[in-house]
């Protein structure tokens, strides 16, 4: 394959004066079906479907955990979120069946993050958006970024979308001012502003969290779009299962089975347009050629609970889950100097892979006192054969959205989930079945024994707590079949928490 190089920048093959900028955009909640370049018909999203084609697009790119802030710390750290310790969002608990499982409420400061290794490098570093990484003390000016621009210890807009904002980190615009609009007149101003060094710029958008807000025009726009195409005639949802987790046991599971939410779609489309402007600000600043810009999001799509404002289909359930739908994540790259346009991806990626590609990309060594869980993905990049290896996941808590407790590897094709409250494990082919609904699990013991010793090998490496059997009586007795059925087991001995 043959690579352009352009103005300043670095190549996959050799060094050069400058490195090249790096932007990372992270969206917060959305789904891998939530782009028109992933298969979505109803949301519109030009913008970054036309970053796909001058780029790479990656089919089976997953995140770390399927909630927010484990993820976040595997992109800063490179590390999964069970060796970090790291493996709820920050703030939650719930107990059912099983016990919750002590996690660290904060990323710990002794971490060396992808800002602290780049800045080492000669990088400017600058944090705009949400970072849900713990509190005061260890906000993004303590993680080695050189601003923090509305960084803080919240989870979403506490007080809404529309300013007065009541961040911490950000002062209140304009009464009315659209929170997306204003984190990108931030980014675009220190881009503005920057010098001849290299820069870092993590803009981590609010975005598609809820509460679902968006401007009115757009709103309005979706409900005709929403009418014409015969979807304000379809139930979007079904309902399904009592929640697992006791506080929300007098609650069931809603499944959206359609995209058809105008008031989410206008919020997609708002933030595709923002983030079309500020790319159109490096063009206009010409650093759009020396600049890598990465696009992900923290999770699946919010598909079953708390409004189900998408849909995931084909993929089962969202976030919440360890099902794809709530792992799966759009993933694109564009850098003019490595990565051909329109370059397809196949090949599973995780949200840890991160933070060696980001590094190597800006020509820098690994760091030999940081242990790093992912692996460079530049040759996929760069259009040559990489196998991944196997990926990981451990989630045990009960989430908000309705799943349960689980750990899961997916190796190839195959992918095994194992959750704690029964013992029980489901193999699924995901590239036959992306919606997991055959579970081969009876069909192939072996593979299922060979997957679950894999799994369990790399829980004992990492420290992966187990949760034990809740010793506290069940207080809805009589659901305990309609949502689950069978016995609670005991976590394999070789898996259970340490103490």
């Amino acid at each position: 394959m043959t690579m352009a190089r352009s103005r300043g920048s670095s190549s996959a093959g050799g060094g050069s004066a400058r490195p090249p900028n790096i932007v990372l955009i992270l969206i917060d909640d959305l789904g891998w079906r939530d782009l028109g370049c992933y298969g979505s018909s109803f949301y519109e999203t030009p913008v970054l479907d036309r970053l796909a084609s001058e780029g790479a697009l990656f089919t089976d790119a997953y995140a770390s955990a399927p909630v927010c802030s484990p993820t976040r710390a595997s992109i800063l750290t490179g590390k999964y979120p069970a060796r970090i310790g790291l493996t709820q969002y920050i703030g939650g608990h719930g107990v059912g069946r099983l016990l919750d499982v002590p996690y660290f409420g904060w990323l710990p400061t002794n971490e060396t993050s992808i800002a602290r290794a780049l800045k080492r490098g000669g990088y400017r570093t600058w944090h705009v958006g949400k970072w849900h990484l713990g509190p005061r003390r260890t906000w993004p000016d303590q993680h080695g970024f050189d601003v923090n621009i509305g960084g803080c210890d919240w989870g979403h807009p506490l007080k809404g979308y529309f300013s007065p904002y009541g961040i911490p980190t950000l002062a209140d615009g304009p009464r009315g001012e659209y929170l997306t609009h204003r984190l990108t007149d931030e980014a675009i101003a220190l881009v503005e502003g920057a010098d001849d060094r290299p820069f870092f710029l993590e803009l981590w958008h609010y975005a598609v969290h809820i509460p679902i807000q968006s401007p009115t025009a757009l709103v309005e726009k979706y409900r005709a779009k929403a009418a014409a195409m015969g979807l304000d005639r379809t139930s979007p949802f079904e309902l399904g299962e009592a929640f697992p987790v006791w506080h929300q046991r007098d609650a069931r599971i809603q499944r959206r089975v359609i995209q058809s939410d105008p008031d989410y779609a206008a919020m997609v489309e708002d933030l595709d347009s923002e983030i079309g402007r500020f790319l159109a600000a490096l063009a206009r600043l010409d650093r759009a050629d020396d600049t890598i810009v990465v696009f992900t999001s923290d999770n699946g799509g919010l598909a079953t609970a708390e409004g189900s404002p998408t849909c995931n289909a084909p993929l089962a359930e969202g976030k919440g889950w360890t099902e794809e739908g709530g792992i799966r994540v759009p993933l694109l790259v564009r850098w003019p100097a490595a990565v051909r346009p329109g370059t397809i991806v196949a090949e599973p990626v995780t949200s840890p892979d991160l933070y060696p590609t980001l590094l190597a990309a800006a020509g820098l060594p690994p760091l030999p006192q940081q242990h790093v869980d992912g692996v460079d993905f530049g040759p996929l990049l760069r259009g040559e054969a990489q196998v991944r290896g196997p990926i990981f996941w451990h989630y045990p808590h009960y989430s908000n959205q309705g799943g349960r407790p689980s750990a899961a590897v997916r190796d190839g094709s195959r992918k095994l989930i194992h959750w704690f409250e029964d013992g029980r494990s489901g193999l699924y082919d995901i590239e036959r079945d992306p919606g997991e609904s055959q579970d081969l699990a009876a069909s192939e013991p072996d593979e299922v024994r060979r997957l679950e010793a894999l799994l369990f090998e790399w829980l004992r490496e990492v420290g992966g707590r187990v949760p034990e059997r809740n010793p506290e009586p069940d207080p809805h007795p009589g659901l305990a079949g309609y949502f689950l059925g069978g016995q609670i087991a005991s976590p394999p001995p070789e898996i259970r928490a340490r103490t």
